[in-house]
């Protein structure tokens, strides 16, 4: 009877122990992309699907709402998930969200395509660099064919529609969530991430070297991955809008130092603006020749107080500047542009500050002297002794030694003429008629 309680006792203490051990876990990396495809985009995702393969993750979801990007970010991005272990599900979503242009590529590129019901995807006709510059005929067509070649022989080892992957190349067409996965661009619709790792338990995945990867994902558990500070702070300058600010900002705070020496914080924040542009240079597609017309641009506004041009030299500099700010980011995406409707004020906001100091400095350079012994000049004082001709004069509070070319008494009010070491020469004042 004794060994058969503790027998009993022995069996709920096992049974306990397995329930409260922790049951395998299939690991799932998550990351969100909402923004433009540019290179620190392209290094948050390539790092972090290097991290779920490391960590030997089950799943690796991207979870994808962008207008397009740059094509060598877009290519790092395919790349990477062409080659990586972890199987790679490209999610356009939440509802609402896009993945056009560039986003196209990377979700044809994808090991699985998704999209939530309310998106949509294509339209990634390569355009010109530079807004309102036509390329040359045959150009576009290399740009085009490129473009096209590089997405058929993806598209067409995953599996999906060749034809139309095409078409939103050479025709700019865009599809519906349900139009992807009716013509065989996309693999499912599902609303959210849970929802994809249902639909994908027990599933065969192949991935683009030809292997066969069963998902085991009955139970998981989702790491969602983020941008490190450093990422979000570069994300932020190279926002082409922001770089322009930082560029039109570090500007005017290095020339408002340069006309008002000593001031120190314009010139200290105008440093560290031109300094933080010209870091977002180095991962936007920057045209110099755009950059070139911009400082030319600041050339005309110093000329315009310096030139009597009755305001062409102003008219060129915004032109200039209109100009260099539309072509400052050599882009065929309008996302990766600056907005004109922000260009124009900032241009004309930096033309008028321009102008402005400018102005102050060259008024206070004509300006008298009002300090000093040259401040003295064309000053009135009294004689406070007969000049004869020296004497004493009373001014600003203070007795000077005086001399005159003429006799004047005592009491009677002098106009300096000039300063011979501390010696005032003066001369009578003459009263007005």
């Amino acid at each position: 009877m004794g060994n058969r309680v503790i027998y009993f006792l022995a069996s709920l203490f096992l049974l306990a122990s397995l329930s409260l051990a922790e049951a395998p876990f299939s690991k799932v990396t998550a990351i969100a992309v909402e923004d433009n495809i540019q290179s620190v985009t392209a290094e948050f995702i390539t790092s972090s699907i290097e991290k779920a393969d490391k960590e030997k993750a089950e799943l690796f979801i991207l979870r994808l709402n962008t207008p397009g990007g740059l094509d060598p970010a877009m290519r790092a991005i395919i790349t990477k998930i062409l080659n990586c272990r972890t199987p790679v599900v490209v999610f356009v979503g939440p509802s609402g969200a896009r993945a056009a242009s560039a986003g196209f590529f990377i979700i044809i590129a994808s090991d699985v395509a998704v999209m939530a019901a309310g998106t949509n995807t294509g339209a990634a006709h390569p355009g010109s660099a530079i807004p309102f510059v036509k390329m040359e005929k045959e150009m576009i067509q290399k740009v085009e064919n490129d473009a096209v070649a590089y997405i058929k022989s993806i598209a067409e080892k995953r599996g999906r529609n060749t034809a139309l992957a095409e078409a939103a190349i050479r025709k700019s067409r865009s599809f519906t969530a349900k139009e992807a996965l009716k013509e065989g661009l996309i693999d499912y619709i599902c609303q959210d991430e849970e929802q994809i790792i249902q639909q994908l338990d027990k599933k065969m995945v192949q991935k683009f070297d030809g292997r066969q990867v069963r998902l085991n994902l009955e139970n998981y558990r989702i790491e969602r991955l983020e941008l490190s500070f450093r990422q979000r702070v570069l994300s932020v300058i190279s926002q082409p809008f922001i770089t322009f600010i930082l560029l039109a900002m570090g500007i005017l705070g290095l020339y408002y130092e340069l006309a008002h020496p000593g001031l120190i914080f314009p010139g200290v924040m105008g440093a560290i603006c031109l300094i933080m542009a010209f870091f977002a240079f180095q991962i936007l597609p920057i045209n110099y020749a755009g950059l070139l017309l911009i400082i030319l641009a600041i050339i005309f506004f110093i000329l315009e107080v310096k030139v009597t041009s009755y305001g062409m030299l102003t008219v060129a500099g915004i032109i200039s500047m209109i100009l260099g700010s539309m072509m400052l980011i050599k882009s065929p995406y309008p996302a990766m542009r600056i907005p004109l409707m922000l260009i124009i004020p900032v241009t004309i906001a930096v033309a008028l500050i321009t102008t402005f100091l400018l102005r102050l400095v060259i008024l206070a350079h004509s300006r008298p002297v009002t300090t000093g012994q040259a401040g003295l000049i064309d000053e009135t004082g009294v004689t406070r002794s007969a000049l004869d001709p020296e004497g004493q004069v009373f001014i600003h509070g203070e007795l000077w030694k005086a001399s005159s070319n003429e006799k004047i008494p005592k009491g009677i009010k002098v106009r300096i003429i000039g300063i011979n070491g501390l010696t005032l020469e003066v001369e009578r004042l003459k009263e007005k008629k």
